[in-house]
């Protein structure tokens, strides 16, 4: 796979199209767009629109919340006037600041949407576990100066796996109708000074990663052992569970979608982690209803009812981080 794809500037798009972007939300108030407050929808937008030269509205893959980035957030649009890709892509990132990128552009179906298509989501959380404070890193990771024990952290997480009530890891403001989410995989590896949280599930509960990798680093730092988490999700109460992990340490690094869309695979970030090797879908998603039922797979009719919960939570938008 190639890093590097040429741009047409000759054959105008037309129809629906799939944005893949980048940015640092550092600066803003999360991804939806919002009245009193910078967000980055709103700036997507507002690019968009100066290179349309007219109002142009996306539908994201997911939300993020305040201070949040995002390496491979997907959305889609449908545009009012024709463009080459190297139109909307060059001409997109010269109407955006320098903390938002675009980085490709697909002509996709009409019945492609973001986020109802989407099959699952994923989070890379990392930490500076180091004695001295970030400097260069400071705007993209979490610092602890204590010693973490990542293996302990790793074996705490496994009892997140499979679909569970996470009430005890869901932020007191969440709007979700219901606390069930799926968790695909959960795993915390040590690189050098670097602790990394890797999780992916179906969707995600308002600060639910964030709550996760807090109640982990007590268990990496020793004041609570292996089985804290499994505690603290049977006690189905945020107000007993412990701290939220701070924004800057958050990245959503992926959206993944049936290779029936054929849209661009690339290594999933941050560039931080890029040695780790890994581009987005080359794992196996589970046979789960819900994926089958997005990819259009025949399902049983108790299938059927179980995607429909699963695609009904989904709608909520609840799955912002």
């Amino acid at each position: 796979m190639t890093l590097f794809r040429r741009l047409d500037e000759r054959t105008p798009l037309s129809g629906r199209l799939a944005l893949g972007v980048e940015y640092d939300g550092s600066a803003y108030c999360g991804w939806q767009r919002l009245k009193n407050a910078p967000s980055v929808q709103a700036e997507l937008e507002r690019a968009l629109a100066k290179v349309a030269s007219q109002p142009v509205t996306v539908h994201s893959s997911g939300r993020t919340d305040s201070g949040v980035h995002a390496t491979r957030q997907i959305v889609h649009f449908d545009p009012p006037v024709p463009r080459s890709q190297k139109a909307w892509v060059f001409g997109v990132n010269a109407n955006l600041s320098r903390d938002i990128a675009v980085r490709w552009v697909r002509e996709v179906p009409d019945d492609f949407h973001a986020r109802f298509k989407a099959l699952a989501r994923r989070y890379r959380y990392i930490i500076l576990n180091q004695p001295s404070r970030p400097v260069l890193e400071r705007a993209n990771v979490t610092w602890c100066r204590d010693p973490l024990d990542a293996e302990a952290m790793h074996r705490a997480a496994q009892a997140l796996v499979g679909e569970h009530d996470f009430s005890s890891f869901r932020a007191a403001g969440c709007q979700s109708k219901t606390p069930w989410r799926k968790v695909h995989f959960i795993e915390v590896h040590r690189h050098g000074p670097l602790v990394v949280v890797d999780v992916q599930g179906n969707a995600f509960l308002h600060h639910m990663v964030r709550n996760i990798v807090g109640a982990l680093v007590t268990v990496g730092r020793g004041d609570r052992d292996d089985d804290y988490l499994a505690e603290l999700m049977a006690l189905k109460d945020r107000s007993l569970s412990d701290v939220t992990a701070p924004a800057c340490g958050l990245h959503f690094v992926d959206s993944l979608y049936d290779d029936v869309w054929e849209l661009p695979r690339e290594p999933l970030g941050p560039n931080l982690l890029a040695f780790l090797g890994e581009w987005t879908g080359e794992r196996a998603l589970p046979d789960c209803p819900m994926v089958q039922f997005r990819r259009g797979r025949p399902v049983t009719e108790a299938t059927l009812e179980e995607a429909a919960l699963e695609k009904a939570t989904l709608e909520e938008g609840s799955f912002r981080q």
